[in-house]
């Protein structure tokens, strides 16, 4: 079988990049003919919020990645999906996350599908992004109608994907898969020693890129509860702001929790994440909109218990009470469950509950599913 995943990947950093890499990964593994086609271009400067596009990890090994399409150029998609027409692939898989990338993606795969061979399948992180825009309503159907299927990654997006198809096309639901290649489980101490913590402190993680959705506003009114300062546990903010972190500063000092908040205001880095999940005692994901998370899979992966909010896809992985909770997304809901979690010392159950859980997030359920698909 001969497959082509259409794009982001190495050199671009995040999480969708990543998971392109390992899902590749994956079906190398498997002997499937796989190959990365990403982009030369995926956002113009003005359109990207962060400090850059680009990783400095290095590339991935066992497939080839090429960087070919420019999200803007209309001359570029027509070449583009000439070239993997002529490769003949038995299946193109589109990584989709936002309305921007439709009209190249749907441009590229009406191209591919003249050579009557290859199939082409959506793989859908979100169907209608977070922070939405007019493109939405434009784009979006326009993407849905030039594939042959979808893969989604939350029940969530799987129905916003059947309220755009009006073919009724092959689709299905796969959880996101672990994310596993972050490195080995490692010792409480000594990653709070590489990150210069406290050791007699614990911690909870707030982890990934800072933007309003993810409700960093909701977990620091949650944090400001009397009732966990009994419990000598800092939060740990650990990502990139892409929003402006004035506002968060301020509602730091309002609760006076200065000496409490530790603020890794940056990018963390493949090598360097494995680190801050080992240092936690548990994850917490205050979002106010969701569909899925790869942080709650690499949660997962270094085997800590979570906090998700009722929103979107998230609590769909996360059973409440055995690895975890599920609340409501305000800061009363968070700081009950926070409190629970160090009062009644819940950490070594919910770790349990989190090994038994981790082994139905598989790779190979998600590569098995798309060829399904075919």
């Amino acid at each position: 079988m001969r497959i082509i995943i259409v794009g982001t990947s190495h050199p671009y950093r995040g999480g969708i990049a990543a998971f392109t890499d390992r899902l590749a990964t994956e079906f190398a593994k498997e002997s499937v003919d796989i190959e990365v086609v990403t982009f030369r271009l995926q956002y113009p400067s003005l359109l990207f919020p962060g400090k850059t596009q680009y990783s400095d990890a290095k590339a991935p090994e066992g497939f080839i990645v090429e960087r070919k399409v420019n999200s803007i150029n209309p001359l570029n998609w027509i070449m583009v999906g000439k070239e993997i027409r002529k490769k003949n692939p038995d299946i193109v898989i589109f990584t989709y996350w936002m309305s921007f990338f439709a009209p190249c993606f749907s441009k590229i795969a009406k191209i591919v599908k003249k050579n009557r061979h290859t199939k082409c399948i959506g793989l859908i992180h979100n169907m209608i992004p977070h922070e939405k825009s007019v493109l939405d309503k434009m784009f979006a159907p326009r993407f849905v109608k030039a594939m042959d299927g979808f893969v989604t990654l939350s029940k969530s997006v799987l129905d916003d994907v059947k309220s755009l198809d009006n073919q009724n096309k092959p689709k299905c639901f796969v959880p996101h898969p672990l994310y596993d290649h972050f490195g080995e489980i490692i010792d409480r101490n000594e990653a709070e020693k590489h990150l210069g913590l406290d050791e007699n402190q614990r911690y909870m993680l707030f982890f990934g890129l800072v933007r309003a959705y993810k409700g960093l506003d909701l977990l620091l009114d949650a944090f400001a509860d009397e009732r966990l300062r009994n419990h000598h546990v800092k939060l740990l903010i650990a990502g990139e702001f892409y929003d402006d972190p004035k506002p968060y500063h301020e509602q730091i000092e309002k609760h006076g929790l200065s000496d409490l908040v530790i603020i890794k205001n940056q990018y963390i880095i493949d090598d360097e994440v494995k680190y801050y999940f080992n240092a936690a005692d548990i994850v917490v994901q205050p979002y106010k909109s969701a569909t899925q998370s790869g942080v709650t899979q690499i949660a997962y992966h270094f085997e800590k218990p979570i906090l998700v909010t009722n929103v979107g896809g998230l609590g769909e992985i996360i059973p409440n009470g055995k690895v975890g909770y599920v609340v409501e997304p305000n800061p009363s809901s968070i700081a009950d469950a926070l409190v629970d979690f160090y009062e009644n010392e819940r950490y070594n159950t919910f770790v349990e509950g989190v090994k038994e859980e981790k082994t139905k997030y598989q790779w190979s359920n998600m590569t098995a599913a798309i060829k399904n698909l075919l």
